[in-house]
């Protein structure tokens, strides 16, 4: 009997399925009970389901996934398979296909196969373990792509119990010697953070975090400050102290534009130690303006705002008349930012050009007249959509004054008449507004109040609404033009539909009706419509301005006031409505002196003595805004507290709470060769001023000032050493490592008076680069702690250990190599180590020399 097939034809049913009948001759052996599975003549796969289904298809695929030798076709398959679950299909069945697809050299299937266990590992816990043993193989793997792909889908499985699998992984990546493996490791230690706080607390990962600040590989820097922010979120951020702060700005020109970010987000939270640190760090800053990264342009100038007003003297404060006040500061700040964000505006795209317009608006607040020169670049053009229309002519208005308000309002008369409604009444609001705060003068006004008054007569609804409006504000704060507005008034009362112009018509009518002879009738004609009147700010203004004339003119106005008296006190649709009517009826009934009546109703109390309107007022919320400068709260124009809930809130702490400098100290941050100086003018001090860094790094209340801060302590120096023949008996140990923490505590038990300073060794020629250096002092196990080039000298901090002394004595070295003329000066501080004052001596001697020796090109 033949054998047969283990699938059934498709037009048959499937064998065993119940309710369903096998066909008499359908196969071998009809007619008979069928085999048992595992019987003789058929195998187990006889039974196997074959119905159709994406799951099943890509089984069949990738059980040739082995075997298949194209490279492309494999990789389809396994894109079929990411397409599927990016679809939402569950193909968690094919897990076991997917981990022996796993072996491959292809870094696209690794990736693949990567992307398909971390997105099943928490809904198949079970399934993801099977997998560990893999990755942590990878994460081992020659090829540094293929560890830092495996550490990532190791610390993305964020399960409980990968905590043991994960760390030791972890651990090593922080000290591969491949930068992206190294990112990768610190972003893993944030996920395990947040997977499980105790047992990252007990690993302590924050301080290697730390010490990777100096990591040479910026985008590694760039992780680590995103880190430890999220970390001590709670605490405000990442700790900043001096050293930290100043070594980041330094190397800010080798960050990308990410990067930098992250730098200049950390600034506004760092308290200068006195004046000329803040100025220095306005210059380390001054570069980042000349980007076309407008986040970076605008977090510079949250910098320098948060630097002005942390070193500018405060009103009040008499101790030093000569030093620049925080206003004088922050206006010089708004000078120098106010090119690069006017290019930012006229060449960004329309996303970003409003954005920068709220920013603008904002530090136009902050420094009124600043950008006055500029007014033009805010015109509106015609291809921009409309919410940037609207964001200039807003602007406009506040960059009027006597030279430039002519131009402006002639530029918004034109948009007055625009298809938009509300740009025209914006524009008409924008004229208001120049006239309302004299930003043109006196000639201004009168200008702006006739072309006001002509819009009243336009047959555009909205324009005379907002003109009346405009006219009722003005007039408030300049009565002299009541002359001007007067005679159309009664007119315009019959044709302004909208209620807030019809209420500013009936306001100037009242008020000024003594100098308006047709008012009485004009306000009749409303009265006897007051059936037809549906909204009630018109029938308040409508009372108030009768009762008001009333006193002006009294025969004209008896029996109108009576009618409407009557009208409102019997009008139930607003009790405000009511109860002021009731309130004008009884004074009037009831004073037996009617002077008395007139001097509360008819006074002039609405006239302005300032140029703006009490509901106007926002200096209080511009205050919080500009303390969250740089944030969405500038686009909404509301708190943070507004739109987030508190619990989501990020602290803002500046630090540090105490400066290891007094307030007197110089500031002498180590100049970046690939940052320019520049010679701008805070008040009477320069930014970029060049100083001298101190010969020795001094330690400030156990900080270590690695950059070479601090005062101008001298430390007691010895003489050069002879040239000794004992080099042979000094041995340094090969494999020596100190972490940043470990260099500073050591260097702070060592006080000043114990250091030995070689001043000025005579060297031939110069090096080319701290590379060079160090490398040299490397092949004599001279370690390199942190290294700079300055303008005029190279500067390291070295440390090493000799092998002789029990427990590992240390000395901790401070070299700096001037370029011209080219010498070496040392200065040595041993630590640990229990060997008399002569014999210390003798070792440094021969350190002296051997590092001579490792130079020797440079001295021979």
């Amino acid at each position: 009997m033949a054998t047969p097939h283990p699938y059934p034809p498709r037009n048959m049913p499937i064998p065993g399925t119940p309710g369903v009948g096998v066909p008499p001759g359908s196969h071998p052996g009809a007619g008979g009970p069928p085999a048992a599975a595992g019987g003789p003549g058929r195998d187990d796969s006889y039974f196997t389901e074959s119905r159709k289904g994406e799951v099943n298809e890509l089984r069949q695929l990738l059980r040739t996934f082995g075997t298949e030798r194209d490279k492309q076709r494999k990789r389809e398959i396994m894109k079929k398979v990411i397409a599927y679950m990016t679809l939402g299909i569950d193909v968690s069945r094919l897990f076991t296909e997917m981990m022996l697809a796993i072996e491959t050299r292809d870094l696209v299937i690794k990736k693949m196969v990567y992307l398909f266990l971390c997105n099943y590992a928490e809904t198949h816990p079970d399934l993801a373990q099977m997998c560990t043993n893999t990755l942590v193989k990878d994460s081992g793997n020659e090829d540094p792509m293929v560890r830092g792909l495996a550490l990532r889908a190791l610390c993305s499985l964020r399960l409980p119990q990968m905590i043991e699998y994960t760390s030791e992984p972890l651990r090593r990546s922080l000290q591969d010697g491949h930068a992206y493996v190294r990112k990768t490791g610190v972003m893993g230690i944030l996920k395990m953070y947040h997977l499980n706080k105790e047992d990252f607390d007990k690993a302590s990962f924050t301080d290697i975090l730390y010490d990777m600040l100096r990591d040479p590989d910026s985008s590694v820097v760039t992780n680590c400050i995103l880190v430890l922010n999220e970390i001590m979120a709670d605490s405000g951020g990442m700790a900043l102290n001096r050293a930290v702060m100043l070594h980041l700005l330094n190397r800010i020109h080798e960050f990308s534009e990410f990067g930098i970010l992250s730098v200049l987000d950390l600034v506004p939270r760092y308290i200068p130690a006195n004046d000329e640190e803040g100025f220095q760090i306005m210059n380390l800053l001054d570069p980042v303006l000349r980007t076309a990264n407008a986040a970076a342009v605008m977090a510079t100038i949250r910098a320098f705002l948060s630097i002005a007003d942390a070193i500018g003297k405060r009103p009040g404060d008499n101790s030093d008349p000569s030093a620049p006040t925080v206003d004088d500061l922050k206006r010089q700040v708004c000078v120098r930012i106010k090119a690069p964000l006017v290019t930012l505006i006229s060449s960004g795209s329309n996303e970003l050009t409003y954005v920068l317009l709220k920013y603008a608006d904002q530090l136009i607040d902050l420094c009124p007249g600043i950008f006055d020169d500029e007014y033009r670049q805010f015109y509106v053009r015609y291809s921009e959509p409309t919410h940037i229309k609207h964001s200039k002519v807003r602007l406009l208005a506040k960059l009027a004054n006597p030279d430039t308000a002519p131009d402006i309002v002639a530029e918004l008369s034109e948009l007055v008449a625009d298809v938009d409604e509300a740009m025209g009444r914006l524009a008409v609001r924008s004229l208001g507004s120049i006239a309302l705060h004299d930003s043109g003068g006196q000639g201004a006004v009168e200008s702006i109040a006739r072309r006001l008054v002509e819009m009243l007569d336009l047959q555009v609804p909205h324009v005379s609404s907002e003109a009346a409006t405009a006219l009722a504000g003005l007039v408030r704060r300049h009565p002299s033009i009541i002359s001007v507005v007067s005679a159309p008034l009664p007119r315009a009362l019959r044709y302004i539909t909208e209620p807030a112009g019809t209420s500013s018509i009936i306001f100037l009518l009242g008020e000024y009706g003594d100098s308006i002879s047709e008012a009485p009738y004009a306000l009749e004609r409303v009265i006897d419509s007051y059936e037809n009147i549906t909204d009630d700010c018109v029938k308040t203004a409508l009372l108030a301005a009768t009762v008001k004339l009333f006193f002006q003119r009294p025969p004209e106005m008896q029996q109108m006031l009576g009618r409407l008296l009557k009208k409102a006190t019997e009008d139930s649709t607003s009790q405000d409505l009511h109860d002021r009517a009731l309130f004008y009826y009884r004074l009037l009934r009831s004073s037996p002196d009617p002077n008395v009546a007139k001097s509360i109703i008819a006074s002039k109390s609405m006239s302005m003595t300032t140029n703006q309107f009490a509901e106007e007022d926002d200096s209080e919320l511009r205050a919080a805004l500009l303390n969250e400068f740089n944030t969405l709260c500038t686009v909404y124009r509301c708190k943070a507290e507004n739109f987030i809930e508190d619990e989501n809130i990020v602290k803002f702490v500046k630090m540090p709470k105490e400066h290891p400098l007094s307030n007197e100290a110089a500031a002498v941050p180590v100049a970046d060769p690939g940052i320019n100086t520049i010679t701008a003018h805070l008040g009477d001090t320069t930014i970029g001023d060049t100083a001298n860094v101190t010969p020795a790094a001094q330690t400030y209340g156990g900080e270590v000032d690695l950059l070479g801060f601090g005062d101008d302590t001298p430390i007691q120096s010895a003489p050069p050493p002879s040239n000794s023949n004992s080099l042979q008996s000094l041995a340094l140990k090969s494999s020596v490592t100190l972490s940043g923490e470990e260099y500073q505590n050591k260097w702070g038990a060592v006080s000043d008076l114990e250091a030995v300073v070689i001043s000025s060794l005579p060297m031939r020629s110069r090096p080319t680069s701290t590379d060079a250096v160090e490398s040299a002092l490397g092949a004599f196990n001279v370690m390199t702690m942190a290294s700079g080039e300055l303008e005029t000298e190279f500067k390291f901090f070295l440390y090493c250990q000799e092998e002789d002394y029990f427990g590992g004595s240390y000395f901790l070295i401070q070299a700096v190599v001037t370029k011209a003329p080219s010498s070496l000066s040392l200065t040595i501080k041993p630590s640990g180590g229990n060997v008399d004052s002569n014999k210390q001596k003798e070792k440094i001697d021969q350190l002296v020399e051997l590092i001579r020796s490792a130079l020797g090109e440079y001295f021979n």
